[in-house]
Parts: structure tokens; sequence; C-alpha cells
């Protein structure tokens, strides 16, 4: 494993790309060159383009189709959205009430007040808790499912209520360094990355399990799509300012709550970001399981971010890696296997059947990064 030599990422992230120096995509495209060189005059006439096309094409009423969950991302999608002119539907999909937090609850409704019409759908809790539990032990990660669910919904209402335009946040190509399927605003391709391989979900299912079970996990099909016409775009792509302290300030601003307490503490939760993930706490524990598969979690990606914002520097980074990288309180591994109806022994055995061996040490029964890849 290797780090970039400008941020804390790593070359373990699948699809991700390092050039010959060294630097990750991110940074290569997040770079003062690269910025600098921004056509933004020439990004507000492709977003104005967008626009006229989204209200030209609406079928009943609605400009566009927004997913949210009434995090910061999603509410200042929501809000932008509106400021530019657009009439948007939201879209939520949730977790299942026994999974999600309160505090996402809260956000959820707050966003609605702010006066945006909500269609919330919510795959049966039975069928979402079976296609966890298949994917922890097919993949070591509890959300493959779950997060075709929360993309494919957005196409499947669109189709539905003949709402051709569809606004994302962020393209994670450029973010994250993931492969997305472009280097722009154009998302139409995006059900091709890594984590949602086409949009097909039967590859999840059990064997008790329908076609109809999983109506809310299958993306349209190719066909389909084009025959509505779907335009998906990266709002984010034409706002020079879209990223997450930014959204979170934004977001605070108009209502959003954040982790407090306990549930704040990075040696609890993985990272030093309480403005994410505020609608679930099994994505602590996904997140551990990330760490142990690839050698970077949450507190990675954060770092990046942050260093990539100018507001640490990579020392500064690498010490919030070192610190609180893969942490996760035990507390949510109990959540998460009373949800799922095993024993935190059986977790176990899971996880550390997933653990990449070549990236840890260990002394005394504890694992730990190889010291050459923690700086």
């Amino acid at each position: 494993m290797k780090r970039c030599i400008k941020c804390v990422e790593t070359d373990t992230r699948p699809t991700t790309y390092f050039d010959d120096n060294g630097v990750c995509r991110p940074c290569l495209n997040q770079s003062h060159e690269v910025v600098a060189d921004v056509d933004w005059a020439f990004r507000d006439t492709q977003l104005e383009e967008i626009i006229s096309w989204g209200k030209a094409h609406a079928g009943s009423g609605y400009d566009c189709i927004i997913g949210v969950s009434g995090g910061k991302d999603s509410t200042r999608q929501a809000l932008h959205a509106r400021e530019i002119g657009l009439n948007p539907l939201l879209v939520s999909c949730t977790y299942p009430p026994e999974q999600t937090t309160n505090l996402g609850a809260d956000n959820l409704s707050n966003l609605i007040e702010l006066g945006f019409d909500t269609i919330v759908t919510s795959p049966a809790p039975g069928t979402s808790k079976d296609l966890m539990l298949n994917c922890f032990k097919t993949y070591g990660n509890l959300f493959n499912a779950s997060e075709l669910a929360l993309y494919a919904s957005l196409p499947i209402v669109a189709i539905a209520y003949k709402i051709p335009l569809i606004l994302l946040g962020e393209n994670p190509g450029l973010t994250f360094g993931t492969d997305a399927g472009s280097n722009d605003y154009n998302g139409n391709a995006m059900k091709h990355m890594n984590t949602l391989q086409g949009g097909n979900p039967h590859r999840f299912k059990t064997p008790e399990m329908t076609d109809k079970d999983l109506y809310w996990y299958r993306y349209p099909s190719d066909e389909n799509m084009e025959k509505a016409d779907l335009r998906i775009v990266y709002l984010g792509y034409f706002m020079p300012d879209f990223e997450e302290f930014t959204n979170a300030k934004i977001a605070i601003a108009h209502g959003l709550k954040v982790r407090t307490g306990e549930d704040a503490k990075p040696e609890n939760i993985g990272g030093t970001g309480v403005n994410t993930a505020l609608d679930d706490d099994f994505v602590i524990v996904n997140q551990m399981l990330k760490y142990m598969k690839f050698g970077f979690g949450k507190a990675t990606q954060e770092a990046g971010v942050a260093i990539r914002s100018g507001l640490i520097s990579r020392e500064e980074g690498m010490k919030i890696v070192n610190d609180y990288d893969g942490k996760c309180h035990p507390k949510y591994i109990q959540r998460l296997a009373n949800y799922l109806k095993i024993s935190v022994e059986d977790f176990w055995k899971i996880a550390e059947s997933y653990r990449n061996k070549d990236l840890f040490t260990q002394t005394n029964g504890n694992w730990k990064l190889r010291k050459e890849l923690c700086i």
C-alpha cells in the first residue's frame, strides 16, 4: 500500500489512480493549476442549458429529482436547486426504522419543513436486513445492497413521475478518486461504478428472495433509461464551494443537527467528522471493515478532503489517520449484531476473515497497520 505524497489517500481504494509521481486522482483534479483553469462562466452556461432542459421536459410539475437523506450535502443541493430556479421533487430512500437514528429522522424532517415536496421510499425491513447480512458474509461490506437501493430509487421514481432530470451532489471520481464513469457533470454511467456494478441486485439475493423483493434495488435497464430520456447530473460540478465543510456550515444554518457527546468522539466513530453519516450508526462499523480490508477508513477520507481544502497539513492529516482510522466503539458492533440477529463473536469471525494480513501485523493479540504504512 502506498499513500499519496500530497494527501493521505491510499492506492488500495478500488479503481483509484496515482500518477507516476505518486499523486492521487483527487489531488490531481483539485490542484491549484487545474482549479485555476476552470472556466466557471462556461460551466454556468452549461448549467443554464441543463435547467432549461429540465423545465422543458418535466412531465408532472417538478423540474428535477434530488435524492436526499436530510444530511449536509443533500440539504445544500436542495437549497441550491431552488436558488437557481428549479422546483425539485426530493426522493429519500430511508433505512428501516430499527436502523435509522433519531438524528437522521430529525434532519429529514427539517429538510422537508424547509418547504420541499418529498417522496419517501422504504424497502421492506426484512429484505433489507437479510440483504445486509448476506452482503456482510459474502463481501465484507454491510451496504452493498442498500447503496444500490439508494441510487436506483431515483431513476425508478423519475420514470414513474416523468421527471427526467436527476441531480446528484459531487462526482465521486473527482472527489474521492473512484471510477464514476466521467470526469465532469454527466452521471448517466454511475450505475457502472465499482460498488453498483451495473445496477443488478441478483448477486446480493438469498435463495428465499424473489425478483419482486428486489424491486427497489434494481436499476432500470439502459434501454428504459434511454427511452425515458433520463439525464443524471452532478450539481456539485457547477458549484466552486461544494465540499463537506461549506455544505455543513450552510446546512447547520438551516437547521441540520450533528453528532454530539459520545457519538461525536473520534475514537468512537473512527474520524473527526461530526456532520457525516448522521442517519445511521452501522456505517461506523462498515468503515472499520473497510479499514480492515483496504487499510483506510473514515479518517483517511476526511483527512484527505481537509488537506485538499487547505484546512490542515499532510502531517496533521496523518496524525488524524494514525490516531483514529478504523476505530469503532463496541456499542455500534453490539447494536449491529442485535439487528442482524447474530452474536458479537460471529460478527468478529466474519470480519476477521476479510482482514488484509499483508497490511496489518499482530502484537499481543492486537492488529495494527504496518509502521511503514503510517507515514
